[in-house]
C-alpha cells in the first residue's frame, strides 16, 4: 500500500476520544458497546479486582488472528491504535472489504485492566502476566489461554510498549517501534512458525523505513517459556511482538500511535492477500537490535561536586511515568552521574564546565527528583512541556 494512503486512512479513522497515555476500561467501555453489529463484544473473563476482560470480534474469514494490548497497565499506545483499526474496519472501502472477508479477527483491547487503572505493568497481585504463560496464576493469564485455545488462532500479535531509553542499533535514533518473532525453543531455531512471523515483520520493516528510517528494531530474543510469544511460539502459531517505542518529542506516543496503526493495516493486509510460508524471513535479519543508549536528558561537561571542580561529569534523567489525579505527569529523576558519551539524549543541555545544583543549590544524588537544576547560576527546566 502506498504510505501517502496509509496517512489518510489514519488521519481518517483516528479515534479521536483517546488520547495521551492513561487510557482504561471506562474510556473504552462506550466506544465498545456502540461497536456496530459487524463486530462481536464479549466478556471473555474478570480481573482480580473483578474488571471485565472483552474481546471484540470481526471477519468472517478462514485466517485467525488474535491480538492482545495492555497486558501490561502502562502500556496504552497499541490500544489506541486498535480503536483505530476498529473505526477503519467498519468503514466499507476495498482494503477492509479484503481483511474482513480473508480474515477473523479476536482483539482483546486491554488484557489487564486493573493495571490500566493504576497505570502500573503488573496486575492487582503484582504479578507480570507476560510471565505467567506456563503457571497460568492469575485469572487475566487464564482468560488469554482460554482465548487461544478455544479461537485456535492462525497468527497472534502480542501488541506493548516499550521505553524511551531504546535505540535502533547503537546509533542516536531510537527505537519508535520494534518488533520480535519470539523464539519457541532455548537455540532459538528458526522453525517454520517463526520464519513465518520473520516475514512478516520484514513487510512491516519496509513500509516503516520509507517513514521513519533507522528508527525500527528488533527486541531481544532470548528464549523464555514462561512468556506468551515464547509459548505461543512454542505450540507452532506464528507469533509478533509489536513494541510501540518513541519518537521525537512524541512522549503522547501519538505519533508512534499511527505508526502502529499502519503497521497493523500492513500485516494484515499482508496476511489476507498470501500464502505466507516464510521463505522471505532473511530481510528480518536486517533490523538492527534494540540498544538502550538513550536518557530523555543528558546535562553534558557538568561540575557535580563543589569539592572537585576540575571533575567534568555528565547527568543522565529519566522520567518517571506517574498517575497524578487521573492524569500522567512525567517526573524528571537523576538515573545516573557519569562518563555518559556513549549515550545520546532526547534533550541534551551543555554546562560548559560549569556548576549545575539543585534548584535549592544542593549538590545533585543519583535518585533525587528535580523540577530545575542551576547552571552558573541560570535556571533550566527539566520539566516535560507540551507532551
Amino acid at each position: 500500500m502506498q504510505i501517502e494512503s496509509l496517512k489518510s486512512l489514519y488521519k481518517t479513522h483516528k479515534e479521536k476520544s483517546l488520547f495521551g497515555r492513561y487510557i482504561h476500561t471506562k474510556n473504552i467501555e462506550l466506544l465498545l458497546e456502540y461497536l456496530p453489529s459487524i463486530f462481536k463484544v464479549d466478556t471473555i473473563g474478570k480481573s482480580v479486582n473483578d474488571e471485565n476482560i472483552f474481546s471484540v470480534t470481526i471477519g468472517t474469514g478462514m485466517k485467525k488472528v488474535l491480538m492482545w494490548s495492555q497486558m501490561h497497565g502502562n502500556e496504552s499506545t497499541t490500544t489506541k491504535a486498535l480503536f483505530d483499526i476498529f473505526n477503519f474496519l467498519n468503514d466499507s472501502n476495498a482494503l477492509s472489504s479484503t481483511i474482513i472477508n480473508n480474515c477473523t479477527l479476536k482483539i482483546i483491547p486491554i488484557l489487564n485492566p486493573d493495571g490500566a487503572l493504576t497505570y502500573k505493568r503488573f496486575n492487582t497481585n503484582n504479578i507480570d502476566l507476560n510471565r505467567d504463560a506456563q503457571d497460568l496464576s492469575q485469572p487475566e493469564s487464564i482468560a488469554l489461554r482460554h482465548c487461544f485455545d478455544t479461537f485456535q488462532p492462525d497468527f497472534c500479535f502480542n501488541l506493548h510498549g516499550q521505553r524511551t531509553i531504546f535505540s535502533a542499533g547503537k546509533t542516536n535514533n531510537p527505537a519508535t517501534i520494534s518488533f520480535l518473532s519470539p523464539a519457541k525453543d532455548s537455540s532459538c531455531s528458526i522453525t517454520k512458525n517463526r520464519a513465518i512471523a520473520m516475514e512478516i515483520i520484514g513487510v512491516m520493516n519496509v513500509m516503516l523505513q520509507k517513514q521513519i528510517p533507522n528508527q525500527i528494531g528488533v527486541y531481544d530474543d532470548a528464549f523464555n517459556i514462561d512468556c506468551v510469544g515464547d509459548t505461543f511460539q512454542s505450540l507452532n502459531v506464528p507469533t509478533i511482538l509489536f513494541e510501540a517505542g518513541h519518537y521525537k518529542n512524541d512522549y503522547s506516543r501519538e505519533k508512534t500511535r499511527e505508526y502502529i496503526f499502519q503497521s497493523l493495516l500492513t500485516a494484515l493486509q499482508y496476511i489476507a492477500l498470501n500464502t505466507i510460508k516464510g521463505n522471505n524471513y532473511r530481510t528480518y535479519f536486517n533490523i538492527p537490535k534494540n540498544e538502550s543508549n538513550f536518557f530523555d536528558i543528558i546535562i553534558r561537561n557538568a561540575v557535580v561536586s563543589l569539592e572537585n571542580k576540575e571533575q567534568y561529569l555528565d547527568i543522565g534523567i529519566l522520567y518517571e511515568e506517574r498517575l497524578v489525579e487521573n492524569s500522567i505527569e512525567f517526573i524528571p529523576i537523576i538515573d545516573k552521574i557519569t562518563d555518559l558519551s556513549k549515550y545520546h539524549g532526547h534533550k541534551e543541555i551543555n554546562a560548559n564546565k560549569n556548576e549545575v545544583l539543585s534548584s535549592d543549590r544542593c549538590e545533585l544524588k543519583v535518585g533525587y527528583e528535580n523540577d530545575f537544576v542551576l547552571i552558573n547560576n541560570v535556571k533550566y527546566s527539566l520539566i516535560l512541556e507540551n507532551y
